[in-house]
């Protein structure tokens, strides 16, 4: 690796600097869609292959076993408010405020709302930002 660096003239801290200072603040757009709102919170195609999100649910989002999904990796997500409902196969479980859920996705899943809205910080990897983030 360093070999092709020096022959490229530069370094892997040039590699991956940011261009400017302005770079490292990310401001969030609301991305509406029904029942669910996101933020982005990581830069397209981040380095390290995964999205960070913000999700506020409603609880009229589906969450029937027909809204379930399965798709290669992990979902992570920590509950900032609320209540969410994660149908995980045949559980159904209450992730409260503070509390966190990590699992694998080839699980059938899907994550709602419980007793009212609820907003999660999500982590997804490439399949599951595929699966659970519409973009505009």
């Amino acid at each position: 690796m360093a070999a092709v660096l020096k022959a490229l003239g530069t370094t892997l801290d040039q590699l991956i600097e940011s261009a400017d200072e302005e770079d490292v603040v990310i401001r969030p757009q609301a991305s509406p869609d029904g029942p669910l709102t996101v933020w982005l919170l990581s830069r397209e195609r981040a380095a390290n292959g995964v999205t960070v999100a913000k999700m506020r649910i409603s609880p009229d989002r589906p969450t029937s076993v027909d809204d379930m999904v399965v798709h290669p990796g992990r979902d992570w997500f920590f509950v900032l408010s609320g209540t969410a409902m994660l149908r995980l196969g045949d559980r159904t479980m209450l992730v409260a405020e503070g509390e966190a859920a990590e699992f694998s996705t080839m699980t059938p899943h899907v994550v709602g709302a419980h007793g009212g809205p609820v907003e999660i910080l999500t982590i997804l990897e490439h399949a599951g930002e595929q699966s659970h983030l519409h973009h505009p």
